[in-house]
């Protein structure tokens, strides 16, 4: 099950974290701008902001030139690297940098695809995005492959985990599974899924592009793979990166230019990288690391295990966990008070455990557009369609029919805002 160890008994109070984002001096129609369209991108701090502005500044070139600029470039990569090495608990040889978790799903399922063999077996999930899905049903059809996909208990929006248990056999090589849904929150129980994977013989591909800015992530405790996700999910630029055990970025052979390296991890990263977001992912580790030093000291110490870098890192999503349950389960409380809504996926403020703070709902004779509509004229920020869910959404009935309204809460949310956004939803419950 999930693993929960780094996270504090007592939940921190992290609303004093919001000065560190400037766009919350935003307004719209004359109020605070509430920013519950997280799922879809977070806000950065400002260190994002001066880490980026400062490469353009001092180190705007391209890379291995004998000049300073250029190595200054190349540090900042290589500090890039070790900087989410810290933050994944693996090695920084292991971290491959891309300009979004698509992407790079893309690139590296066509590499692996070059020693799958007609007849071998792929698992996805109804659940997931589709960029966990797309990639390789793709490669599926080239290579003459069967995929299986994993359906859901569409009352709660969980997976079924018998059926994934069946779907995994001798003839599996793939197994993509998301850490976290991005349509209705739910976490699901990888560690489980990549044991079975591995007795399988099978490897396991973990999206983990919704979870990344909620919790923790440890790939050696996981065993997974190959884990991806996006920095601009977790108070970064927009950059993708990807996770892969070393000894398969040294078997995989990558379709890349010929002058390219031929060196792990480089060699999988072929063509220019955006070195100033590169830049802005260290303003991230910066800004989680000022968060994790807050309560490094503030109690037991729940990352023990860790040290340097990496524990201030664990306690920071440690703590953020933490605090957005408090704001789950106020979430889910206001929502079952509001008459006619429908809310997907695991509804009880007793099961924040099992799910981010990410939820979806619908409205009758109201199109989640028009709600979404609604909230923005408040001065809210919310998403309305499928997000790419698009099995989820036809599995539920709601796709093509406009999907629904998706509320996702970060830790520099607050409960005075949720208030605000169920105020507006009431009224249109009642209209």
């Amino acid at each position: 099950m999930l693993d929960t160890s780094l996270v504090p008994a007592t939940a921190p109070d992290l609303t004093g974290v919001r000065q560190y984002f400037p766009s919350f001096a935003q307004q719209v129609n004359g109020q605070p701008i509430i920013y519950f369209d997280n799922p879809g991108g977070t806000q950065v701090p400002q260190q994002v902001i001066e880490a980026t502005s400062e490469y353009f500044l001092y180190a705007n070139a391209n890379t291995h030139g004998a000049f300073s600029t250029s190595q200054r470039t190349d540090t900042i990569i290589a500090e890039a690297r070790s900087a989410m090495a810290d933050l994944l608990n693996c090695d920084a040889g292991e971290i491959v940098f891309g300009p979004n978790m698509t992407t790079l799903t893309f690139a590296l399922s066509r590499a692996i695809a070059r020693d799958l063999q007609p007849g071998d077996e792929i698992v996805t999930t109804t659940l997931d995005h589709d960029a966990n899905i797309a990639p390789w049903r793709a490669i599926a059809a080239d290579k003459g492959l069967t995929v299986r996909q994993v359906d859901i208990d569409p009352t709660t929006c969980t997976l079924d985990m018998d059926q994934m248990h069946a779907a995994i056999t001798e003839r599996t090589k793939i197994v993509a599974v998301g850490y976290a849904s991005n349509a209705v929150g739910t976490i699901n129980d990888v560690a489980q899924i990549v044991r079975w994977a591995h007795e399988a013989g099978a490897q396991a591909w973990i999206d983990a592009v919704q979870y990344a800015p909620h919790g923790p992530i440890d790939v050696q405790a996981l065993d997974c793979d190959y884990l991806v996700c996006s920095a601009y999910k977790f108070f970064g630029p927009h950059l993708g990166i990807l996770y892969g055990k070393r000894e398969h970025l040294e078997r995989l052979r990558p379709y890349k230019v010929r002058p390219a390296s031929d060196e792990v991890p480089e060699r999988f990263e072929t063509g220019t990288q955006t070195h100033e977001l590169l830049a802005g992912l260290l303003g991230t580790i910066d800004y989680l690391s000022l968060v994790g030093n807050v309560y490094a000291n503030a109690g037991p110490d729940v990352a023990s295990n860790y040290s340097g870098r990496r524990r201030v890192l664990k306690i920071a999503m440690g703590a953020i966990m933490a605090y957005e349950r408090t704001l789950s389960q106020y979430l889910l409380t206001a929502l079952s008070l509001i008459p006619k809504l429908t809310l997907y996926g695991l509804k009880s403020p007793t099961q924040v455990e099992r799910r981010v703070p990410t939820v979806a709902v619908t409205l009758p004779h109201k199109t989640p557009l028009q709600l979404a509509q609604r909230l923005a004229e408040a001065g809210i920020c919310a998403w309305d369609g499928n997000y790419y869910a698009l099995e989820l959404m036809e599995r539920l009935g709601l796709e093509p029919n406009g999907g629904a309204l998706r509320i996702g809460l970060a830790h520099y949310n607050t409960t005075e805002e949720i208030d605000r956004c169920m105020q507006v939803l009431s009224e249109a419950a009642r209209a």
